[in-house]
């Protein structure tokens, strides 16, 4: 076979704080033909580091890691890569958690009620730059209510960063933290804060932290 017209299998880099299901994915994976694991992390910021050094055709992550997050990583890596093909493997099924994923720049969605036999699948519809989402076990109006219905669901009137925000402040991060971790002022901080509140039509900290349980975006 003339090397040169060799099909090139995929590359994937896997993101998840559980080396056991990191060790589950990779062993799926590297059992076709097509695929190939390059790299792992446990943390956000160690895969947007291993995304830069090995720019994987595929992102593999799951939404709830220490440190920055599913989310914010997602963010980074776009951010460094508008054209980066991300499949987030999640727990959570919720309309509003899938929406802001590929509004965020995900590619593909799955859940890990699914199992891992929809992986391989998924990764190189990815590959491909064709969106994907799990058929078994979110329905067909995820897709309907992000192009035609977002607007009913109050969380869509919040920015890409106060989304961010809300989550954080969810989480219990005060002020302080959330700067930092964002990089941003406090001061910046408190002007999202206030807009949050008002769109959300909030009170206070605990109505804010009940919607984020109700909407699935953060976990008791």
């Amino acid at each position: 076979m003339n090397l040169s017209t060799a099909v090139q299998p995929i590359t994937v880099l896997l993101i998840d704080d559980h080396p056991v299901v990191r060790d589950g994915f990779r062993r799926l994976l590297e059992s076709t033909a097509d695929i190939r694991v390059v790299a792992e992390a446990d943390d956000g910021e160690t895969g947007y580091i291993l995304y830069r050094e090995f720019k994987p055709d595929v992102v593999v992550l799951d939404l709830n890691m220490p440190g920055s997050g599913g989310l914010e990583t997602i963010r980074r890596i776009r951010a460094h890569d508008p054209v980066a093909h991300i499949l987030v493997f999640s727990m959570h099924g919720n309309e509003t958690m899938v929406q802001r994923v590929l509004e965020m720049g995900a590619t593909g969605y799955l859940t890990k009620q699914s199992g891992l036999k929809q992986m391989a699948h998924a990764v190189r519809q990815v590959k491909l730059g064709k969106t994907y989402i799990d058929p078994e076990h979110i329905s067909d109006m995820v897709v309907d209510r992000q192009l035609f219905h977002a607007a009913l669901d109050p969380i869509n009137a919040l920015s890409k960063r106060e989304f961010q925000l809300f989550k954080l402040m969810a989480e219990g991060n005060s002020i302080l933290e959330i700067a930092e971790n964002l990089s941003i002022s406090p001061k910046t901080v408190g002007v999202h804060h206030a807009s949050i509140m008002r769109k959300l039509k909030l009170q206070n900290t605990a109505q804010l932290v009940r919607l984020a349980i109700l909407c699935d975006i953060i976990q008791l």
